[in-house]
C-alpha cells in the first residue's frame, strides 16, 4: 500500500514538474542573446570587403514559465516584463510576432536608404500595398482579416502609399461598404466590409486595423539582407554601417570587431532599444572590441549610460561609444587607427 502511495506521489510530482514547463505566466523573459557578424547576412552586389566585422546584437525573449521566471529572478542579466509592457492593447502574441518582423523589415529599408544616400547613390521605392499589423476586436475587420494579410486593392483601386489608403477610407461614412483584395499564405482573397465609427474617436470611421506600408526599395547596386526570423528594429544602425561599408572603399571596421545596437530613422537618427544590458553581455562574449550604443542626446537614463554601467559590472575591455546619428558613427569610425 505504501509503495502505491509513493508511486502515486512520484507520478504526481513528475506531472507537476512537466506542467511547469508548459504553464505560461503573464510575463516575458529577456536574456542575453548573441552577436552575429553582418558580413554573411548583408551582401551588396560587387561590394567592398572588410578586414574586421560589424555585428548586430540580440536578446532572447519569450513567454515565461515557472522555471524561466525563477531563473530570471535569480539571474543578474535577465529581465521580466509584464505582458502589457510588451504587447499593445488587445494585441495577441501572433500579432506581436508579426509586428516584430515588420519592424525589422522597416528597419532594413531605413538602413538601406541611409547608407545609399550617404554614399551618394539614387533610391526609389516600389509600393505594393499595406500589411495588416493588428486587428481590433468589435470592428468590421475582426474575424475577416488577420495580422500578416497584405491588402493591395480597395474597391479595385491600387494606391501608392498607406496614407492614400487611409484618406480614401476616411472620406466615407459609417455604414458604407468597401471591398478589399488581399493575399494570405500566397492565396488571393476578397472581402466586403462595412465601415464603422471608432469608439475612441466617433468622428473617424474605418475597419479596425493598424497597418504598415508594404514596399520594396530599388537601388543599384542591389543589396540583399537576410534576417530570417530576427524581429524588431534594433539592428538598424549596424545594418546601415555594414551596407555603407560595402558601398565605399574605406574600411570603417579598421580590422576591429565592432558590435552595436540602435534603431535608424530615414534621416539617420539613432534611437534607443530595449535590453541594452543583455546585448553588452552578448557582445562581450563574442569578443567585440567596440560597442556603439544609442546616446539619446546625453539623457540620464540613456542606453549609453546603461551600457557603460553593465560594461563595468562584467569588467569587459570593450569600449562603449555614445552615438546619436549615423553620420556621427561614421565620423568616429573614420578616425580609428587601423588595427
Amino acid at each position: 500500500m505504501r509503495k502505491k502511495i509513493y508511486l502515486g506521489s512520484f507520478v504526481l510530482l513528475v506531472i507537476i514538474l512537466i506542467g511547469g514547463m508548459y504553464y505560461s505566466l503573464p510575463y516575458y523573459v529577456s536574456k542575453p542573446g548573441m552577436a552575429k557578424e553582418l558580413g554573411p547576412i548583408i551582401t551588396v552586389e560587387n561590394g567592398y570587403k572588410d578586414e574586421g566585422n560589424f555585428m548586430l546584437t540580440t536578446v532572447r525573449m519569450g513567454r515565461a514559465n515557472i522555471y524561466s521566471y525563477l531563473e530570471a529572478k535569480m539571474g543578474k542579466y535577465e529581465e521580466l516584463y509584464p505582458l502589457d509592457m510588451v504587447l499593445n492593447k488587445e494585441e495577441t502574441e501572433e500579432e506581436y510576432n508579426v509586428r516584430q518582423l515588420h519592424l525589422m523589415a522597416a528597419s532594413k529599408l531605413n538602413a538601406i536608404e541611409v547608407a545609399y544616400r550617404k554614399a551618394g547613390m539614387p533610391i526609389n521605392y516600389n509600393y505594393k500595398g499595406i500589411y495588416v499589423m493588428q486587428v481590433i476586436s468589435d470592428m468590421p475587420a475582426s474575424g475577416k482579416l488577420q495580422a500578416g494579410d497584405r491588402i493591395f486593392k480597395v474597391d479595385g483601386h491600387q494606391f501608392q502609399s498607406s496614407e492614400e489608403f487611409i484618406n480614401y477610407v476616411g472620406k466615407k461614412q459609417a455604414g458604407d461598404k468597401i471591398e478589399l483584395t488581399f493575399s494570405r499564405n500566397k492565396t488571393t482573397k476578397n472581402v466586403t466590409l462595412s465601415l464603422q465609427q471608432f469608439k475612441e474617436d466617433p468622428k473617424r470611421v474605418g475597419i479596425g486595423i493598424s497597418l504598415v506600408d508594404d514596399k520594396d526599395i530599388v537601388v543599384d547596386p542591389k543589396v540583399t539582407v537576410k534576417t530570417d526570423t530576427i524581429g524588431g528594429p534594433s539592428a538598424g544602425l549596424m545594418f546601415s554601417l555594414e551596407i555603407y561599408n560595402q558601398l565605399t572603399k574605406v574600411d570603417l571596421t579598421r580590422g576591429y570587431q565592432i558590435a552595436g545596437t540602435g534603431t535608424i530613422d530615414v534621416d539617420g537618427t539613432v534611437g534607443p532599444i530595449g535590453g541594452i544590458e543583455q546585448k553588452i553581455v552578448a557582445a562581450d562574449k563574442a569578443g567585440a572590441e567596440f560597442f556603439l550604443a544609442p546616446n539619446e542626446k546625453g539623457a540620464k537614463n540613456s542606453n549609453y549610460r546603461a551600457a557603460v554601467k553593465t560594461a563595468r559590472d562584467i569588467k569587459t575591455k570593450m569600449k562603449i561609444i555614445p552615438i546619436d546619428t549615423f553620420d556621427e558613427a561614421v565620423q568616429y569610425l573614420e578616425k580609428l587607427q587601423e588595427k
